[in-house]
């Protein structure tokens, strides 16, 4: 392995790259990592020095705060190469500060900005060869940070690891999904960290998720704590309804995620005349919607998937078909426009690439 420093960023290579091992056509999303892995701690009260080392297990202490107390944060990015095997970001910059938000609503240290930068640039150029060039392909790439001290007082943590590992991808979701609107359980409550990308919302999320799958459902979608009357996310995703040719989506809150894909759909539809609507919404108006027929379109929308169009949903164990609108279908519309921007086969107007150089 050979060392090198560039400013503060250590860098140790792979002696020798996995990639010719990987089947490109049978991936399975997130199972495959890419060569290299960026790491660095929280000791004493500030950042060490940021590492890149080759992709590999750690040993953790069976004590380490993360696995009693849940001070666990992430995000999810995509790189993308175009046909001239140019790299792009895209929107790294709202990742990078949303990160930062998850992290102090769970009593974590902010990381660094050049830190971050610095090393989320140097690995995905390491490992560039590791993203396909082709609409559909990415690399997927997930920052996230975790307590490690050895310790199990219910406290925060004084010592922490931030990281960032990388996976090749391909499309994550293929076809329409049916879902269950939730009568019951709900994602996130008031005054609570469901507006932060807490591990801890994800695992919660994991036992209603099964109990729809066992009724032949993909995914729910969430409704309020308080009286489940109001329409909020749909999985690990932010939701979108057309309803006639108006786009209706919720308003951000401390209960719903402020996803980068949800404001960039918001931001494609003003730019292409497509009227969208940030609001509450209630049940009772998609139920209503969908009997009279002006229902057109449910789709979820994230940075894994992009956009999930949703075939029909149950209420109250009755099941609401939705109409086949085809290649005229808002979600395929934006989810093009989406993937030209992100591809670099489209113009970029409001600056969302960032080219890895």
């Amino acid at each position: 392995m050979s060392n090198i420093n560039t400013s503060d960023l250590h860098v140790e290579k792979a002696a020798e790259s996995k990639l010719a091992g990987v089947d490109f056509d049978s991936l399975a999303f997130g199972k495959t990592f890419t060569d290299h892995m960026f790491i660095c701690d929280f000791v004493d009260g500030k950042w060490q020095q940021p590492k890149i080392m080759p992709y590999q297990a750690m040993t953790m202490e069976p004590s380490a705060r993360v696995f009693h107390y849940g001070q666990a944060v992430f995000e999810g990015m995509k790189a993308y190469k175009d046909d001239n095997g140019d790299v792009f970001l895209f929107r790294p910059e709202d990742n990078f500060k949303r990160i930062n938000k998850s992290c102090a609503r769970l009593a974590m240290p902010e990381f660094p900005k050049d830190y971050f930068f610095e090393g989320l640039t140097t690995l995905v150029n390491m490992d560039r060869d590791w993203i396909q060039s082709g609409v559909g392909n990415s690399l997927y790439i997930r920052p996230f940070a975790i307590a490690i001290d050895p310790a199990i007082a219910a406290a925060p943590s004084e010592t922490y690891r931030f990281m960032i590992i990388c996976a090749p991808a391909k499309a994550y979701y293929k076809g329409t999904v049916k879902v269950l609107i939730a009568e019951q359980f709900s994602r996130s409550a008031n005054g609570g960290v469901g507006y932060a990308k807490a591990a801890g919302n994800y695992a919660a999320q994991f036992y209603p998720t099964s109990l729809a799958q066992e009724k032949g459902y993909q995914q729910i979608i969430w409704t309020d704590a308080d009286t489940h009357t109001f329409l909020e996310e749909a999985g690990t995703m932010n939701v979108f309804f057309r309803i006639n040719d108006t786009l209706i989506t919720a308003p951000i809150s401390d209960r719903i995620l402020d996803g980068i894909t949800r404001k960039s759909l918001i931001q494609l539809a003003e730019d292409n005349t497509i009227k969208c609507e940030v609001r509450p919404i209630k049940v009772d108006e998609i139920v209503e919607a969908s009997k009279n027929g002006t229902l057109k379109e449910i789709f979820g929308a994230g940075t894994a998937a992009v956009i999930s169009p949703i075939s029909a949903f149950e209420y109250k164990n009755i099941v609401h078909e939705l109409p086949e609108v085809g290649a005229h279908s808002y979600s395929s519309i934006l989810k093009q426009k989406m993937l030209n921007i992100q591809h670099n086969l489209a113009e970029d107007k409001h600056l969302w690439r960032q080219e890895v150089k």
